[in-house]
């Protein structure tokens, strides 16, 4: 389908052979950069990698999984909008050599050529990326019964392993909070129950991770750092491990859950050495029959004033980072986050220095577009910029109880965000996608739009994952101004019935996203009931922007277009003001100004 026409390669200057009237457009002069390759979609074929990450000098496998390629195609790789290598394409599958730089993100890009015209076939966005962590991509699965067979886990996967995921929380797999091995370590049991008294089967869960590892996926294991059930005592948890609502021990905190439930989750008290031991023990056990790749570690929030047995009240987010600090001493080869529920505990978390990265679980206190930045701020302040933020945050909620199907605006909405602020969403998983914080819910269904859309969308936070969540940006403000009467924008934070900018930059790019909020009913990334309606596009929108130093090149990109490929755009610049035209804004695209 064909998709629009853009430009490509600044070929010619106005003013002189040279390409400018003046030496300094900065001193009076004008600079003109015209281009003249024009780019169109026809976006018929569908690419993949056979794994989601790859080490520098690893070899890629690319894969045209649907779709003809048609005689004279080329494939294209882009680094941060810059070509490094072009080849033609030989027949559906071929390889790669990944460059020697470490923690780069690329595009491959295929594509025919006519004359001066380019036409876009298909994109993928490859990962090159010796730790996983530097830019997780965080999923999940949480359903490990029979009807989980070889074929089901392969297509699963498949998809995750297509929008790049890397990170796989397992949820809910275990048996019991306090002793989630199913058997104990010499003899496993091949079936036996969750918390919800849900089937769970041994081998689906090896399977499972034995899929993931051949994908370059790393494996997280999930428990709460302190639950504990109503059996606690027969399999050697001690009462004076527990946390309770009141002084004197006689009343346990607990999270009530359904009769038809095993049991009420118990709190135990994080920060108690002993009940630390004794499940880094049983953690010992997990590890001897599970090839996990380490601990995703959950709480459930503030809990208001609690206590210890003794009736010392308990300062549960210094719990946390001992609980942390405990497990890493434990089992240091093993990687470790946990979930900041609304925050609570953030920087302890963080200030350990043991998480490899963090974890926000998000709710009503943070449900506005602009607290996703603020939360990203936090949390690059508190780990000194070392840290990646993954945003766990459920869609559509109100509508979580009923059958039905993902809003693609309210989700393509939430997650451009994200990605422009610099963080990532957990919200893909083992055939759905989290509408609730109980991750085995699946009421609600993504569309093939949604499906395509989100697969642009990865690409893209793959691509160019140095100027989303790399290193050395540094935030800024733009001065940005729209040509036409009709488009408003405004910088940072969002605003109804305008488009918002949010700028960062590295020593020689000014990288400026604009986000699409004209048409947006509210400014809650939530859209609670489904409700948000997909922003009009807008296309050939003139812009200006004042910057002090001279411009050599001006490029953009947008998920929601040319599958992500980037433009090169014409542009005069003159008395410190540069003018040129964006090709099309709908959801979100990026602007890259290089200096």
């Amino acid at each position: 389908m064909l998709l629009g026409a853009f430009s490509l390669l600044a070929v010619s200057c106005g003013g002189s052979e040279n390409g400018s009237s003046s030496d300094d457009p900065q001193k009076g002069g004008e600079q003109e950069v015209t281009v003249q390759t024009e780019r169109k979609a026809s976006l018929t074929l569908s690419i993949a990698t056979d794994k989601v990450c790859y080490k520098p000098g690893e070899q890629v496998t690319l894969t045209v999984t649907a779709g003809t390629v048609p005689e004279g195609a080329i494939v294209r790789y882009r680094r941060a909008g810059d070509e490094v290598d072009t080849s033609a394409v030989q027949g559906t599958t071929w390889t790669w050599t990944a460059p020697s730089a470490d923690y780069t993100g690329y595009l491959a890009e295929v594509f025919t050529r006519s004359g001066d015209t380019e036409t876009i076939l298909g994109t993928v966005g490859i990962d090159v990326s010796s730790d996983w962590t530097r830019f997780p991509r965080y999923g999940f699965v949480a359903t490990y019964d029979q009807s989980k067979t070889a074929d089901v886990i392969l297509d699963e996967m498949a998809f995750l392993s297509r929008c790049h995921i890397n990170g796989i929380q397992f949820y809910d797999w275990h048996n019991k909070h306090h002793w989630p091995l199913g058997g104990t370590r010499s003899e496993l049991l091949a079936t036996y129950k969750d918390i919800a008294n849900r089937d769970v089967v041994t081998a689906v869960v090896k399977r499972y991770i034995d899929v993931q590892h051949r994908l370059g996926m790393r494996c997280m294991f999930y428990n709460l750092c302190y639950g504990a059930l109503s059996d606690y005592q027969a399999d050697g948890v001690r009462s004076e491990w527990l946390m309770y609502k009141q002084t004197g021990h006689g009343d346990i905190d607990q999270l009530v859950l359904s009769n038809a439930w095993k049991s009420n989750i118990l709190l135990t008290n994080p920060e108690n050495a002993e009940w630390q031991q004794y499940l880094a023990d049983r953690n010992d056990d997990v590890y001897a029959n599970f090839d996990f790749d380490g601990f995703h570690i959950d709480q459930v929030g503030d809990r208001g004033t609690v206590y210890d047995y003794s009736g010392q009240r308990l300062n549960l987010p210094r719990g946390f980072g001992s609980f942390i600090t405990a497990m890493k001493q434990r089992h240091p080869q093993k990687r470790l986050v946990m979930n900041a529920v609304s925050s609570f505990g953030a920087s302890q978390i963080a200030q350990t220095d043991k998480v490899d990265f963090l974890y926000n679980e998000l709710w009503d206190q943070e449900a506005r577009f602009e607290d996703l930045l603020t939360v990203r701020r936090a949390n690059s302040q508190y780990s000194q910029n070392k840290l990646q933020t993954i945003f766990a945050a459920y869609m559509n909620y109100n509508r979580s109880g009923q059958r039905g199907t993902f809003n693609t605006p309210g989700v393509l909405l939430t997650d451009a965000t994200m990605f422009a602020v610099g963080g990532a969403h957990l919200e893909l998983g083992d055939g759905h996608m989290l509408c609730h914080e109980y991750f085995p819910n699946s009421n609600l269904a993504m569309n093939d739009d949604l499906r395509l859309q989100l697969t642009r969308y990865y690409d893209f936070l793959v691509a160019y994952e140095n100027l989303l969540r790399g290193e050395g940006l540094e935030e800024t403000t733009t001065d940005i101004t729209s040509q036409n009467a009709a488009v408003s924008i405004n910088q940072w934070p969002p605003q109804q019935k305008r488009v918002t900018a949010y700028s960062r930059r590295t020593a020689t790019r000014e990288v400026i996203h604009l986000l699409n909020y004209r048409q947006a009913n509210s400014l809650s990334w939530r859209d609670m009931d489904g409700t948000m309606p997909a922003p009009v596009e807008l296309k050939a929108l003139p812009l200006s922007v004042k910057t002090s130093a001279p411009v050599k090149r001006i490029w953009a990109a947008t998920p929601d277009a040319l599958a992500g490929a980037p433009v090169d755009l014409s542009f005069t610049q003159k008395n410190g003001v540069v003018e040129f035209t964006l090709p099309s804004l709908k959801y979100w695209t990026m602007i890259v100004m290089e200096q």
